[in-house]
């Protein structure tokens, strides 16, 4: 699908830069979950009735991601989807991690009993990793400034010396091409660059690393044949990553499936050059260099309350206004933020 045609499918009021916040739906996702709640208001259909769109939800995650679809657990949040791996660490446990990344892709490491996190610069991650590390953990687009980390030169360095590698690609997944294949797990939350409602998360669990994982959270929906899954015992895990599963919220993953599909008919790599070229447009116009991210930080005096005045809506992490761009923004939004930022 072309991008301008692509565009017409959404309805942003002007001036929306915080899909790193969240998404804004294109407008097939929004229709099937009116139509979703219309049916729920009436009870008008069985709730297997929803289960397809997981079906289809997961099917167009392994696609995006390039992963076998039996690979992929979905879930409800990030963390969530992480605990089972944070619960198989051993004590002692060495883990390498950026300092300063989202707390959704830390946070199961320091809770985890006897578990050591050492914190680095993100610059840094590859070189930090030796012989003493057990788990390399990071964000492919880290949250706060939209620096994207070298994907391949963590994972070389994290094999070289025999650890695992967990990424969170919440802020990557949607606009940047990678291989999910090359770390042990992924975890993407659906809600940003995917565009679904929140409630909708998606794993990639490498099948070496499911061996070594307990699905303690493991219900109807892990079982081997959901038709057959309502009671027990005894135990009927299935075998793939879906035991990792937790029982969905329906209506996000109708609104889900659409979203995702749309994406991967548009395509990642078209996304990338419209999102990236208008970060530039807005960096450029500030005078700072351009970059190959759809996130971007500055530093203006007064920028947030200077955006709010002209319905400009970015967010301010660590400190700085943060900026992002999706296959919905367009150029006259990187304006209206420019003429904001640059009138003295």
């Amino acid at each position: 699908m072309e991008l301008a045609s692509a565009q017409k499918l959404w309805d942003p009021e002007p001036g929306w830069l915080n899909t790193a916040g969240y998404g804004l739906p294109p407008r097939p996702a929004f229709e099937q979950l009116q139509a979703a709640l219309d049916d729920w208001r009436v009870g008008r259909i069985l709730p297997d009735g929803w289960d397809t769109s997981i079906t289809r939800s997961r099917t167009a995650f392994a696609r995006l991601v390039g992963v076998p679809v039996d690979d992929v657990a979905v879930g409800s949040a990030t963390s969530q989807l992480l605990a089972p791996v944070a619960a198989a660490l051993p004590a002692g446990t060495r883990v390498v991690a950026p300092v300063g990344d989202f707390s959704s892709i830390l946070f199961p490491w320091l809770a985890a009993p006897g578990v050591e996190v050492r914190a680095v610069p993100v610059e840094e991650l590859a070189a930090s990793v030796d012989d003493g590390t057990d788990l390399v953990v990071f964000s492919l687009v880290q949250s706060a400034s939209g620096a994207i980390v070298d994907h391949e030169a963590v994972v070389s360095a994290a094999r070289a010396h025999g650890a695992l590698v967990v990424v969170d690609a919440t802020q990557a997944c949607g606009w940047l091409p990678f291989d999910a294949g090359q770390a042990d797990a992924v975890v993407v939350s659906g809600y940003k660059w995917l565009m679904a409602p929140r409630g909708c998360a998606f794993a990639y669990l490498a099948p070496t690393l499911r061996e070594r994982l307990t699905p303690y959270a493991a219900g109807r929906y892990a079982g081997a044949d959901l038709g057959q899954s309502y009671y027990g015992p005894p135990m009927r895990l299935a075998s793939s990553a879906r035991r990792f599963d937790i029982s969905p919220a329906w209506f996000s993953w109708v609104a889900a499936a659409p979203a995702l599909e749309l994406v991967a008919e548009i395509g990642v790599e078209r996304i990338r050059a419209h999102n990236v070229a208008l970060a530039n447009r807005f960096l450029t116009g500030l005078g700072r260099p351009a970059s190959d991210s759809a996130i971007v930080t500055v530093d203006v005096p007064g920028a947030q309350e200077r955006l709010a005045r002209v319905g400009v809506r970015a967010a301010v992490r660590a400190g700085r206004v943060r900026a992002s761009f999706h296959v919905y923004s367009t150029p006259a939004d990187v304006d209206l933020a420019l003429d904001a930022l640059t009138d003295m």
